[in-house]
Order: structure tokens, then sequence, then C-alpha cells
């Protein structure tokens, strides 16, 4: 074998040595711990709060682990996700970790990333635990807080711009469990719910099953309504605290109540229909327009997250400003709503006024009296309207060919297949006979209105009717229910429905309309939300010129020749009106409806008492009051 040959063979050999040295330190760096692993076994340790598998230079995972629940601790439920983006070894032994954090806060989210310095050991990285850690600028005595800022509902506005339902003040009074001893809670729980007057079996239970620490609210007062007793009386109760806030609120307690419906803590099943939108302790609306515009109205809350040092200072990391609901713009009038709600304020039944702008269909008023037991009749009553549906009736017997001067028979009863017909109770003796239209509108003479139903066809009264707003419904945004005249069922049917009763059904903002819808000259579509768009059904027949003028005609003979004389000395431009009674059946006994309406310049009303003697008598001094507070 050539020299040559041997040397190669032997420098192979060499190289060949040396190739499997090197291969053997590069197994035992293989099989060597990685500090990746440990990077990632601490981000999953952030996460969970369990740094079981994780080992520390200092300290053990439970100490650790307490101390990071003690930083995040004011983050309340909100969880990081934390990820280990690498690790870079500086020297021999001796590593960095990244982790990338993201905090979903309020909608957002709040990312940094922080270093966690790793050594190794034996067989293990270790981490170096400090604060910075969890963020970069914490301090060792330095925690996490987060605060809500929130977002604020959306004020309810009415007309003028004027706030209507917006933050105004209020005292919460309720036991603080942290200032009462154990002991004494169930008796200073009952004793301040009898102060306020509540019911005191469930709350003496609410607020057993508080924490120690915990507020349990009882009532919430406005400021100015604070009964004096409960204002002297809570103090001398242990535990018992009055917190003052803002909510929002009415310009009064009963102010259009049930249309505009109340705020409050979400219920049970509210949270349960929607989860992802609802939570324990959140507010919302729970009726009326607020809980219908629930969605434009609630803010959007924010958030602040500050570094706090052991002596309380606190330094801004992350912010989230909150946004205000959206208002909610209404066509009510404060003013004329206070003044509907007086004027009903003395009156035992159930009752309602409605008050609308014949030129714009703007609704001013709703208001519905003490006796409603919180329902909304105003807008959404279905009662037969009685005699003032002559309104009505009038119209279609115009269009049949009658004038306000054609001579109608009022006579002191009438029988419809076998049904009697009579005017009401003292009708006037001289309002008798033969007489013209104008005459017996003015006196309400059923008798008479009934006398011609040979001139109407099938569907001339709903059209009347639809010409005057009434009985076409359709959506505006808010509960409002406009009428029925249904089709009748026998001649007795037909005659009741040219009266008001039968089967024809209105709300006192449906009168309310008809009456407008005179006034105007055209049909009105009342309108109480701006955003909604109205308009007049499309199968309304217009009403015309010269009909409007000989119903204003008749309708203001009632006030100077007839029923309602009572509004004849009102001061302003001339009232046209018309008065209603309409009988009904309620525990074997038979009762009276009062209505009566009414308008005046650019303002239509209409009154409704559930139980009266006479639309004059029960609801014309109601409507008269209405009609001067508004000068």
């Amino acid at each position: 074998m050539l020299p040559g040959r041997r040397l190669s063979l032997a420098t192979l050999a060499l190289l060949l040595a040396g190739g499997a040295l090197a291969g053997c330190d590069a197994a035992e760096k293989v099989t060597g711990p990685d500090p990746d692993d440990a990077a990632d076994a601490l981000a999953e340790a952030l996460v969970s709060g369990d740094f079981g598998a994780v080992a520390f230079t200092e300290g053990t995972a439970e100490d650790v682990g307490a101390e990071y629940a003690k930083v995040v601790e004011g983050m309340g439920e909100a969880t990081p996700t934390v990820d280990a983006t690498g690790t870079e070894e500086s020297e021999a032994g001796a590593a960095t970790a990244t982790l990338a954090w993201t905090w979903s806060l309020a909608g957002e989210e709040w990312r940094y990333t922080t270093e966690a310095p790793l050594t190794e050991a034996g067989d293990e990285w270790q981490v170096t635990w400090s604060r910075k850690v969890v963020e970069p600028s914490l301090g060792p005595g330095t925690v996490l807080d987060v605060t809500p800022i929130g977002g604020g509902r959306g004020p309810v506005v009415g007309a003028d711009g004027v706030a209507l339902v917006t933050d105004r003040p209020v005292v919460r009074l309720g036991i603080d469990r942290s200032r009462v001893p154990a002991a004494r809670t169930a008796d200073a729980a009952r004793r301040l719910a009898r102060l306020v007057g509540v019911d005191a079996a469930p709350y003496v239970k609410q607020v057993e099953a508080a924490g120690d620490k915990a507020y349990v609210e009882a009532i919430v007062f406005r400021k100015d309504d604070v009964p004096l007793e409960v204002a002297r009386g809570y103090q001398a109760i242990p535990g018992a605290l009055a917190v003052p806030d803002d909510i929002p609120l009415a310009p009064t307690r009963d102010f259009a109540a049930p249309i505009l419906g109340t705020v409050g803590a979400v219920t049970a099943e509210m949270i349960e229909k929607e989860p992802d939108k609802y939570q324990v302790g959140d507010q919302a609306g729970l009726s009326g327009l607020q809980a219908r515009y629930d969605d434009q109205l609630q803010g959007v809350d924010g958030v602040v997250v500050d570094a706090v040092a052991s002596d309380g200072r606190e330094r801004q990391l992350f912010r989230v400003d909150a946004e205000q609901g959206q208002p909610l713009e209404l066509t009510l009038d404060e003013p004329l709503q206070l003044a509907a709600e007086r004027a009903l304020a003395g009156v035992g039944p159930a009752s309602a006024l409605v008050a609308l702008r014949p030129s714009t269909g703007a609704i001013l008023a709703a208001a519905n009296g003490p006796g409603n037991d919180g329902y909304n009749l105003a807008t959404y009553g279905q009662v037969a309207p009685g005699s003032t549906f002559k309104s009505v009736s009038s119209l279609a017997l115009l269009r049949s060919g009658l004038t306000p001067e054609s001579t109608v028979p009022c006579t002191p009863s009438v029988v419809v297949d076998g049904k009697r017909f009579e005017n009401y109770d003292d009708y006037p003796s001289a309002a008798l006979g033969d007489i013209a239209l104008r005459t017996a509108i003015a006196n309400s003479c059923n008798t008479a209105v009934i006398s011609q139903r040979g001139r109407l066809d099938d569907g001339d009264l709903a059209a009347a009717a639809a010409s005057l707003g009434l009985g076409i419904d359709h959506d505006l945004g808010f509960p409002a229910y406009f009428g029925s005249v249904e089709p009748p069922a026998s001649e007795t049917e037909a005659a009741a429905d040219l009266i008001g009763q039968g089967k024809v059904l209105a709300s006192p903002m449906a009168m309310a309309t008809v009456i407008a819808s005179v006034q105007a000259g055209h049909t009105v579509v009342p309108r109480l939300v701006r955003s909604v768009d109205v308009s007049v059904p499309g199968r309304a027949e217009p009403l015309a010129p010269p009909e409007a003028a000989a119903l204003r005609s008749m309708l203001r003979a009632v006030v100077t020749s007839g029923s309602g004389a009572g509004l004849l000395d009102v001061p302003g431009p001339p009232v046209i009106a018309k008065t209603g009674t309409a009988e009904f059946e309620r525990g074997g006994r038979l009762l009276t409806h009062a209505w009566m309406i009414a308008a005046q310049g650019d303002l239509a009303v209409a009154v409704f008492v559930d139980v009266g003697s006479s639309g004059s008598g029960t609801a014309g001094p109601v409507l008269e009051a209405f009609l001067r507070a508004a000068r």
C-alpha cells in the first residue's frame, strides 16, 4: 500500500474520531433541559394560578402562587391570556423568557410583554420571580387594580330638548354587614325593613345570606322624598347606611310611568334568556320604552387599570373610556304631561288623558290616572268610546249625503230588531222631534243617529273611522291601540256601533286622534318616538276639506249649545268637542264609561274615566282643567 494512502486513512480516522466526540456532545446537549419548556410552564401557570409545574430560584411554588394571586386580585373576574413567545440564552446557564400578555377588558384588549429571567440548575430551568413578570413596571409592593367606568344610560328627551329621564339624586338605604355584629344582623335588618316599609321576612333572609362585608340595599328614595321619620330613624339602627347616588329618573315618580317604564337590576329570567348580554348586577330597562329601547339607551362601560403601590398611590396603566347611551327622543311635553297628571290626580276610577298636536300628530301628554294600577290605558286601553264616536258616525252620514242642516228624527226611543235604544238620562226635551243633524250631534241624540243607519253600506263606518285615524293598526314604536270597527253581526249591533258601543273599541289616544283629524282637516297619525317614521295608512280615504269644515261646525255646536257647554268660557281659540258615555256590565251592575274629546287651536285632547255619571259631568271637568292649564 502506498504511503500517501496510509496518511489519508489515518487522517480520516482522526476526523471520524473527532466527529464521534462532537456527536457525543450534541447528544448530551439535546437531552438536557429546554428553557422553552420552562417558559411554557410559566405561561400556563400565570393563566391558571397553579404554579406546581414551575421551579423557582427562590421560594416555593405555593409562595409564588400566593403572591401572584395578591397582585392580580384587583383584576376581579378578568383572566389573562399569556403566551411564551421565545427564550434567549444570554450566557451559559442563563436565559430570558418573553411573555405576551392579553387582558380582555370592556371590549378592548390590553396587550404588553414581560420578561422572566431563567437559570439552569441541574436538569431544570428555574424562574427568578418578581412582580415585573406580571407587568414590567410593577414594584415589589405594587398590585394591579381594575375599576369599571359606568357608561351612563342615555337620557329620554322630550319636547324642546328637555330631559325627561336623566340622572337625578337618590338615597339608597340598606344594611352594611361590616358595621353590625353578626348576632344583631337579623334584628337590624328587620328594624330597617319596618322603618322604610318593605317586606321584612325576605329582606332579613337576604341580609343574613350576604357576606360579612356586604352592603344589602333595602330601598331607594329620591333625595327630596326621604320621609322625615326615615331620615331620623335609620341612624339608630346598627349597620344601617344611607348611600347617595344618581340614577335615571323622570321628573316625578308617576311621570308617564306606564309608558316610559323602569330601569333596574336585571332579573334572573333576563340573564337566563340572554347570558351573553346580561350579568348579575347589570342595570337595564325592565318595562315600557326603557325596555323596548334598552339597546339604544344602554351606555358602554369603560375601565381603568391602575398600578397601586403599598402606600395607596395609583398609576394608570390602561384605560378604555366609557360611552354614554344614545338619547331616546320623544314628543312628550313636560309641563303638559305634568298638567295632565294633576288633572287626573283626584279621579278615583281608572282614567287617562291624551293630548296631541293636530298639525303634526305629536303626542304631548299621555297620562294615566292613579286608579290604573300601572296599566297604560292612555295609549293602549281598549274600551267602547260611546258617543264620542258620533264624530265618526257624523262623517259617515255626511258622506251618505246628509248635511249639518239635514232634518233627522230624535225620538225618546227607537227599536231595532227587538232591541230598544234610548237617549241618555236628562236628555233635553226641547231637543226632541225633527231636528237638524247639527242639533242631534250637539245634544248627542242616540235615536237620531241610529235612525239613519239605512243610509250606510257595509264598511262605510269603518272607512269613516280610518279617515279620522281610527281602526287601522300600525307600529308607532310604542304600545298603541288604534281602535277597531268590526263588521256588525246583526242589525242591533250595527245600530249600537253608530253610538260607539256594539263591537267598536278605542283607546284615549285613538279618540284624541279622531278629533285632531277633524281639527287639522286631514288624517292625523299620532307619534311619540321621534326616530320612528309615521305616515297615513294607504287604505285611509283622505278627509275632504268640506267634510272637515262640516264636522268642525257640528262639534263647535256641542260647546255653544249642547252637552259640552262647560268649555264655552275656556280662554283662547274656539273649542270643538264631543261628550260620550258607554254602558257596560261589571259584577252584575250596569255602569257607565265617561268620555270627552275636544280640540282648541293646535291641541287635541281625549279624557276617559272608567266609571262616571256622564261625559260632561265626569270627564268634562278634567278636560277643562287641562285646557286651562295648557294656556
